[in-house]
């Protein structure tokens, strides 16, 4: 019998981006929306929203601190990027990889965050060098399962592998719920059909796709087409980057996920995702007994910008409310 699954509410105020950058929302203010929304955890991506990143005052970290308090809130994930193409000339060393992680593991210290992403470009090598740091500052490194790598991938099983042979409690895994998206995106959809693809086309990708064919040769099929536009052979190649992956693994990883990143492009007025299995997802967490947090984490913003105003505070309320009724069931 797993253990009691205890799965917290999140939100990664990288969800807010259209807002932040629009200046609709200050980094207060989304850390006010997502409380209001019900979430207790913030996710933050430090080079887009600390001013003066990756140097930080006493005052800011007092303030940072005091908004926690005063929304009832706990820093929990902090996303990282690895700058390795910093220069036009040449790539990072491996010494300056592992000088900005470390520069990125005292600020997540600092800020009061235990868990930090590495997206799914970080050398394996970089990670290894850093676990020392981990350690001293506190705060775990966790890998983005991101799409189109997923689990069972040689990517995949080659960190799994060091984690598991290594027996470090400080380098972990972080699903990005992007790897399992069961049908193509609406919001996706309505964009290229908007933008000028043929609607028969962008549903026979949709449909391929949501029967699992081969990506490849739907793509083929899409080029050969005699009234295939430009735009219809792109939603085709771009069909070729999402991944469908059954969510009954993640009961095989549970004691190497550190956080997860609910990753969502659109929840209706009835609160669902039309393209990512949320329910069958919180089912597996539960029953494996997964302890930690959910993070909204939406990327519907993109599809819509031509057309509408973005409602991403709507969104990630929406996002919540789904999350909470799963949850809660």
């Amino acid at each position: 019998m797993s253990k009691q699954a205890n799965i917290k509410r999140g939100v990664s105020l990288y969800s807010y981006q259209e807002e932040y950058f629009t200046r609709k929302l200050t980094l207060e203010q989304c850390i006010a929306e997502a409380a209001k929304a019900g979430a207790t955890g913030i996710e933050l991506l430090p080079e887009q929203m600390l001013t003066g990143f990756p140097k930080v005052t006493d005052q800011f970290v007092d303030q940072w601190f005091g908004w926690m308090d005063q929304y009832g809130v706990e820093p929990v994930a902090y996303d990282a990027f690895l700058d390795n193409k910093l220069y036009p000339n040449r790539l990072l060393t491996l010494e300056e990889n592992v000088d900005m992680m470390v520069r990125d593991l005292k600020l997540a210290n600092k800020l009061g965050f235990k868990v930090l992403r590495t997206l799914v470009s970080t050398p394996l090598e970089v990670v290894k060098m850093s676990l020392p740091y981990a350690e001293e500052y506190g705060v775990k490194i966790a890998l983005e399962v991101h799409a189109p790598f997923t689990f069972g991938t040689p990517w995949f099983e080659e960190r799994l592998e060091y984690i598991i042979k290594s027996g470090t409690k400080w380098f972990g895994i972080m699903p990005d719920l992007g790897i399992f998206v069961k049908r193509m995106l609406p919001v996706m959809e309505q964009r290229y059909i908007r933008d000028g693809a043929t609607p028969e086309i962008v549903k026979f990708v949709g449909d391929n796709y949501a029967n699992g064919f081969n990506k490849q040769e739907t793509f083929e099929t899409v080029q050969k087409m005699k009234n295939a536009n430009k735009k219809d052979i792109e939603y085709a190649e771009l069909a070729k980057h999402f991944v469908y992956t059954n969510p009954k693994i993640l009961k095989d990883y549970i004691p190497f996920i550190m956080h997860v990143h609910g990753k969502f492009y659109e929840v209706t007025d009835s609160y669902e995702e039309p393209s990512i299995p949320y329910k069958e997802i919180i089912d597996v967490l539960k029953e494996a007994g997964y302890d930690g947090y959910i993070d909204s984490e939406y990327e519907g913003n993109r599809h819509i910008q031509d057309f509408m105003e973005v409602d991403s505070v709507e969104q990630v309320r929406r996002h919540q409310v789904l999350l909470s009724n799963l949850i809660s069931k």
